[in-house]
């Protein structure tokens, strides 16, 4: 008997298996899909990808989803005239396809897959194949290594932290996050500042699990419900007051 492609891809799903992540290295796939608690992403499709200005990437050109790009030349053209920023915004990390997140993933060989999956996640499982994060750096370094908690406390981080929501991110592994992943101030995720935003409800689609399972901060937030206001009720007439004239009558 013949089965559709759909049907065949479901009896191939097992409740739990293993990735290969490294070699001689694998992770148990929970039956949820879940990888050291990373969840899976996909890589953007190379149409929807754009570079960012040539300026801004650090190592090598940023690629971004063309959804996601005004908005980011926004947040930078914004930090950049504050003074309070006292630095740079520059981009670390952007789009990585599932081949470079492996590179990345598998050059620590001295350590076991599950320590590294704190800090970056495996192959197959990083926001960053979506094309929808950036990790920021700031330049001046001032002593502080890239991708350090040491960067929360500069005044781009902190701009960042207060401002970067009017422009659509928010900072998907805050501290003390139930995901397991360690603190990283300089990761974000474009989710659009509205559902109605250009790209935004791909995006929402793409982190809904994540945003559901273990929430951003700072977060997007739904707008808030228009108040209830109750309807105003009619006084009850005043009866009219007998008139002297009625009176003196009864008399």
């Amino acid at each position: 008997m013949l089965r559709s492609p759909l049907v065949l891809s479901f009896l191939l799903i097992p409740a739990a298996a293993n990735a290969q992540l490294c070699a001689g290295q694998s992770a148990a796939i929970a039956a949820d899909g879940r990888a050291f608690g990373h969840l899976p992403y996909g890589d953007a499709a190379p149409s929807e990808l754009v570079a960012a200005p040539s300026d801004f990437g650090i190592r090598q050109t940023c690629v971004v989803r063309r959804d996601m790009l005004p908005d980011l030349l926004r947040l930078l053209a914004a930090a950049k005239a504050d003074p309070a920023v006292m630095g740079e915004l520059r981009g670390l990390s952007c789009q990585r396809s599932i081949a470079q997140q492996r590179s990345v993933f598998c050059r620590e060989s001295g350590t076991s897959a599950a320590e590294r999956a704190i800090s970056v996640a495996p192959p197959g499982y990083s926001e960053h194949s979506t094309g929808y994060v950036v990790d920021f750096a700031i330049r001046p370094a001032n002593g502080c290594r890239d991708a350090e908690a040491c960067m929360a406390a500069t005044p781009a981080a902190r701009w960042l932290r207060a401002n970067a929501t009017r422009f659509g991110f928010e900072q998907s592994f805050p501290g003390g996050n139930k995901q397991n992943v360690k603190w990283e101030p300089w990761h974000w995720r474009w989710v659009g500042v509205t559902a109605a935003a250009p790209g935004a409800a791909k995006a929402r689609f793409v982190f809904a699990r994540a945003r559901r399972l273990y929430p951003a901060d700072p977060a997007i937030l739904p707008p808030a419900p228009p108040p209830v206001v109750a309807p105003a009720v009619p006084a009850a007439p005043v009866p009219a007051l007998p008139s002297e004239k009625g009176k003196r009558r009864k008399r």
